[in-house]
């Protein structure tokens, strides 16, 4: 990676892999693109920033083309909440966009990342150690755009020769990002609420288990696979990878240890509890750490104690 264009970059994922990026091969090596552009924010300051809709094919491989780039990190998406709340403006902004972005891949000879989520799952997959390779039928729109992306991705590989490679992304927990539209969300906002008022309702039911992890792992995790040396991945595109697995109640016990006083109760979502009972428990993230080394620092305890430290400092909690 030299030249590397990131979409969705004011996203949870873009915002914090933008800096990465930047601070590991040069801020001037990675190009920020989104929709709209905020003042006095860190991405657009710190390096180069052009305003992209990734549904005009047109204008991203101008942008692409302006800047040689060589790879690219496409982001831009909506999450499972808010696609199932606007399924056509999901599809259009999840498959269009992509199908634009590996289009420009092709055309420009780029490498390519982009994610695929466990929300590409559904209620007939095995719940408990989900296979990397297994049934994927989803109910939702986000879903169905994952497993397509996905489906996608392994085509323009095998058709064109672009380098292609994913994962499956659990929920991912940062201080930096407030949530933004996710069935995991209640993972980032208890921390927010645990510090700010002591009690947090969770709008998923106790007992519900889901894979998570921290942003730190997920950085990371983008970073080595495409780094990585490409004769060794067998899978390529959506590989499985997670770091823990827990439910609402067990967050609440790892914050206790911090803030005793801290008590959560339940208003649950139906929307999202549906979701959130269609994905798996948890799953096997064998194939990742073989092929290409993955593997995680944090474990929810240690997450937990960084969490609660780093919002502190940036909500100004003594």
């Amino acid at each position: 990676m030299k030249k590397i264009l990131v979409t969705g970059c004011l996203g949870q994922i873009g915002s914090e892999i933008t800096m990465k990026l930047r601070n590991t091969y040069g801020a001037d090596n990675v190009i920020a693109t989104d929709i709209r552009k905020p003042e006095n924010n860190d991405v657009v300051k710190s390096g180069p920033f052009e305003i992209v809709d990734v549904t005009d094919g047109k204008k991203f491989g101008e942008i692409a083309s302006k800047y040689k780039a060589d790879t690219i990190i496409h982001l831009a998406a909506l999450l499972s909440a808010v696609a199932e709340a606007k399924p056509v403006l999901a599809w259009n902004i999840n498959m269009g966009g992509l199908f634009n972005a590996l289009e420009v891949a092709r055309e420009l000879k780029c490498s390519f990342f982009t994610p695929s989520s466990i929300g590409a799952f559904g209620p007939s997959t095995p719940k408990d150690k989900t296979p990397q390779d297994t049934i994927q039928r989803p109910q939702t729109m986000y879903g169905v755009t994952k497993v397509s992306g996905e489906l996608l991705c392994d085509y323009y590989f095998k058709r064109f020769g672009v380098d292609t490679r994913g994962v499956r992304f659990p929920g991912l927990i940062s201080y930096k990002t407030l949530p933004g539209g996710g069935t995991t969300d209640y993972a980032v906002d208890i921390y927010y609420k645990a510090l700010q008022d002591k009690k947090y309702a969770s709008f998923i039911k106790k007992g519900t288990y889901m894979d998570m992890m921290y942003i730190p792992d997920a950085l990371d995790a983008i970073v080595k696979l495409m780094e990585a040396d490409p004769s060794k991945l067998k899978h390529r595109n959506a590989f499985n990878i997670t770091a823990m697995s827990f439910a609402p109640e067990h967050v609440a016990d790892a914050i206790k240890k911090y803030i005793p006083e801290f008590e959560m109760t339940y208003d649950v979502d139906p929307v999202r509890q549906a979701i959130a009972d269609s994905w798996p428990n948890s799953i096997d993230d064998t194939a990742a750490r073989e092929e290409w080394g993955f593997k995680p620092k944090y474990d929810l305890d240690l997450m937990t104690k960084d969490m609660l430290e780093k919002l502190k400092v940036k909500l100004n909690i003594k």
